[in-house]
């Protein structure tokens, strides 16, 4: 096995155990623990994408703590949170880690008409309707999101001299539609620190044009990207999670994982355009330089293990249920383009005023 197998097998040696590890441990530990008070909140957690009565995928409503009055007694004077920011931009939608000064996650929404209030990407949602209306790569600056409290927020200089390229979690690519909403990817809330050289610039860019082919192949396509921290097994035999965090003082932390989560579908036929075939696959890549000749299905996980990694419920259990793996309904490979280096390049990131 070669050095870089080597490499990603350590990584999702980790990611693997998440899942069952993490249980594992909280079930033994539960067992010393007092009952706990029943919550007021449903211990059913919603998902983020489920089934409409048509067997369309649909966007959940996500709701606060439910309305009560004891609650509201004890809340009275503030809920302290966590607070996910909810970021509805023209391309995407997603939820701003306060803590962590990047995004919880974020999905693609670059698509949306009277006759169709689904969100997701299409061959027509990558494209502008006239050429002149298209968003310019070159004419988007990296700026920080004033929407978000001051104390927590990425800041530019974070990044400075960090080592790390401010990495978009929705590409630029997928919002060619119109400058303004090109303009929204380069907001620092759709930012997380990448490693440059061989991830950001090359390994996931690669992925993310994967996605995008897609189009070609499905009428919708849904793509999450989830930033995660995922436990490596000291020489100890304990599981840790470390990361770094950029920015003096210290400010936003550096995931060691990222996700992809795709959810696809297409009619099962030309006869029966409202019964659809339904595909979901999930990409876990470390924060790290990926050769290119790695295959993209080294890289897959379990749905479920990135939903318990993240603390998230993206897909209901009945489109799990239905769908079938994606890269059984369609080649899980990435193409490399390494003739675009010059355009991938990071903007140089400016020095701190």
């Amino acid at each position: 096995m070669s050095g870089s197998a080597l490499v990603r097998a350590a990584f999702f040696a980790a990611g693997a155990l998440v899942g069952g590890g993490v249980t594992t441990v909280v079930s033994s530990r539960n067992s010393t623990v007092p009952p706990r008070p029943t919550p007021v909140a449903s211990s059913t957690p919603a998902s983020i994408i489920e089934l409409d009565r048509n067997g369309k995928a649909r966007l959940q409503e996500t709701t606060g703590i439910l309305s009560n009055k004891s609650v509201s007694s004890i809340l009275k004077y503030g809920n302290p949170g966590p607070i996910a920011d909810p970021l509805v931009r023209q391309a995407y939608v997603a939820a701003y880690d306060r803590r962590l000064r990047h995004p919880a996650w974020v999905r693609h929404w670059p698509f949306l008409s009277k006759e169709d209030t689904a969100e997701h990407l299409t061959q027509a949602s990558l494209k502008p309707a006239k050429p002149a209306d298209g968003g310019d790569r070159s004419k988007s600056n990296f700026i920080e999101d004033e929407s978000l409290p001051v104390p927590f927020r990425a800041r530019l200089k974070d990044y400075f001299r960090s080592g790390y390229d401010r990495g978009h979690m929705v590409p630029a690519a997928d919002a060619k539609f119109s400058q303004a909403a090109m303009d929204e990817t380069f907001l620092l809330s759709n930012m997380a620190p990448q490693v440059g050289d061989g991830f950001n610039r090359h390994y996931w860019a690669y992925l993310e044009e994967w996605c995008r082919r897609l189009t070609g192949s499905f009428q919708d396509v849904y793509v999450f990207t989830v930033p995660l921290y995922l436990p490596r097994q000291d020489s100890d035999g304990k599981w840790r999670v470390s990361h770094e965090v950029i920015g003096s003082p210290p400010n936003v932390a550096v995931p060691t994982h990222f996700a992809k989560v795709v959810l696809t579908s297409k009619p099962v036929s030309p006869s029966k355009p409202d019964t659809l075939e339904i595909s979901t696959g999930a990409f876990v890549l470390p924060n790290a330089i990926i050769p290119d000749e790695a295959p993209l299905e080294s890289f897959v996980m379990p749905v479920e293990a990135v939903e318990r990694a993240a603390g998230l419920t993206l897909f209901s259990d009945e489109i799990k249920a239905q769908s079938s793996h994606i890269c059984r309904t369609t080649k899980c490979q990435v193409i490399v383009r390494r003739f675009d280096d010059a355009q991938q390049k990071a903007k140089a990131i400016a020095a701190p005023k």
